[in-house]
């Protein structure tokens, strides 16, 4: 099982010695936030802390999961093309696009189908849209790790996520990484990976498996 996500959170931002936060935490600010529950395929809009509006969602399928943690709108757009619907709505997710959007695909709704963006149907986006300014704050709730009820994804190069970013700072930690814990798997990621594995007599194929979460205490 996973150890506890307070546990993960608490470790992952670490101590002084790297200076990258472990998610672009954001201090409460407006009067309108977001909260979205992937699990419960729910996006729920606050007004100084009380619910105004809840919404079905689509979010990430368990290859590319919606990315855990605090975050800010800091793009509002209009009309990207049919598969984003007729809204957009950017986070700043420190490692790619993720955004909050309409659809093309109404029957994913409900389901983990996309790509790791929040999917909404075109109404209900348009709605959102003219009620949230940009700035506000979105908060996505889970395990950094994913279901619990699930192993974790297994992780490579070219993967990115919360995951990634927790592994890049429990190999920095550790004194293996000495690149940027931003949550993309990268060759230098990779590298200090296979060092890491090497150590502990694990394969060096570079590749975050079961056995590495558990040497790292992440998994049992």
């Amino acid at each position: 099982m996973f150890v506890s996500l307070i546990f993960l959170l608490t470790a992952f931002k670490g101590t002084s010695s790297y200076a990258e936060p472990s998610l672009p935490i954001v201090t409460a600010q407006g009067i309108y936030s977001i909260e979205v529950y992937p699990l419960k395929y729910r996006l729920v809009v606050l007004m100084q802390g009380q619910k105004i509006k809840e919404y079905p969602v689509a979010v990430g399928n368990p290859s590319t999961p919606t990315p855990v943690g605090e975050y800010q709108v800091v793009y509002k757009g209009k009309d990207w093309g049919t598969a984003f619907g007729p809204r957009w709505l950017g986070l700043n997710v420190p490692w790619g696009y993720y955004g909050i959007h309409g659809t093309n695909k109404s029957y994913s709704i409900g389901q983990h189908l996309s790509h790791g963006c929040i999917r909404m149907l075109n109404s209900d986006v348009i709605e959102l849209f003219d009620i949230i300014p940009v700035g506000t704050k979105v908060t996505i709730y889970g395990h950094v790790l994913g279901d619990p009820n699930r192993n974790p994804r297994d992780l490579a190069e070219g993967d990115v996520g919360g995951d990634v970013q927790l592994i890049q700072s429990r190999l920095k930690s550790a004194g293996y990484f000495v690149g940027v814990c931003n949550g993309k798997f990268r060759s230098d990621t990779t590298l200090a990976l296979k060092k890491f594995q090497r150590d502990r007599h694990l394969v060096q194929n570079g590749v975050v498996t079961n056995k590495v979460y558990e040497e790292f205490g992440l998994f049992e």
